[in-house]
């Protein structure tokens, strides 16, 4: 089991489905979390988890990123875990849907990597977990064009960052999920019309015949925070679906 005793994880999204899980995870294996989101009211759900602190969070802004960079202080490990999924292809979709992915789903992270990666370099040690997909360059995946797009290029600035900082002790990788159950799918089913359907069709597409848990998607994050000889990779864990 990896220990994560003595460090100090950063996460975002952190307040339902794999940011929970990672959250329960990280703590789990010793380290004191700071779990951030925009949803306050699911938030305040970790309040009474030891070795937890809460923080509301809205990654699109600059401004409040660079603040709790400043008030949290050095970090370990930082998991950027929000993100959006938006179906359409590059055809139906509606230009504004492309613009918001990149700026959830690609510029938060590089906002808070700029706040806390300064930190890590002075202290010459440091974790950077991206949360990308299969549904990047990876894997071709219908009606997803503005999510993989901006997954895809995900894995492009996780390898960028891992080229320009491995002599200086950071490391930098990225987690590609297959199809995993959490809010924002059962919203997308839902939205379906025809839930039960919906969710058989998704099940059928997997190879391992079943949906992902989050928590074995936090499993992965806290392997990659204590994982000092592995940078600049996509790990996929998706249930044999790139097979």
């Amino acid at each position: 089991m990896t220990d994560l005793s003595g460090k100090t994880c950063f996460i975002t999204a952190a307040a339902q489905g794999i940011g929970a899980a990672s959250v329960m995870a990280f703590v789990k294996a010793g380290a004191k979390v700071i779990a951030t989101d925009i949803n306050a009211e699911k938030l305040a759900e970790l309040e009474n988890v030891e070795g937890v602190t809460t923080r509301v969070l809205n990654v699109l802004s600059d401004e409040e990123v660079t603040a709790a960079a400043a008030e949290t202080g050095g970090v370990d490990i930082l998991f950027n875990c929000a993100g959006v999924v938006h179906n359409g292809s590059v055809l139906d979709m509606p230009e504004g849907d492309l613009d918001f992915a990149f700026d959830l789903n690609v510029r938060a992270m590089v906002r808070t990597i700029r706040a806390f990666l300064p930190g890590m370099l002075e202290r010459g040690d440091g974790a950077i977990i991206n949360m990308s997909s299969v549904a990047s360059s990876l894997k071709g995946v219908p009606n997803r064009f503005a999510y993989s797009t901006t997954k895809a290029a995900v894995l492009g600035m996780t390898k960028a960052i891992a080229a320009d900082y491995v002599t200086r002790g950071i490391r930098c990788n990225a987690i590609c999920p297959g199809t995993v159950d959490s809010p924002s799918l059962q919203e997308r089913l839902k939205a379906t019309g025809d839930y039960e359907k919906a969710r058989a069709d998704f099940i059928a597409r997997q190879p391992i015949g079943r949906i992902g848990a989050p928590e074995e998607i936090a499993d992965l994050a806290v392997y990659l925070a204590g994982a000092t000889y592995t940078t600049g990779q996509a790990h996929v864990v998706d249930g044999g679906w790139t097979c």
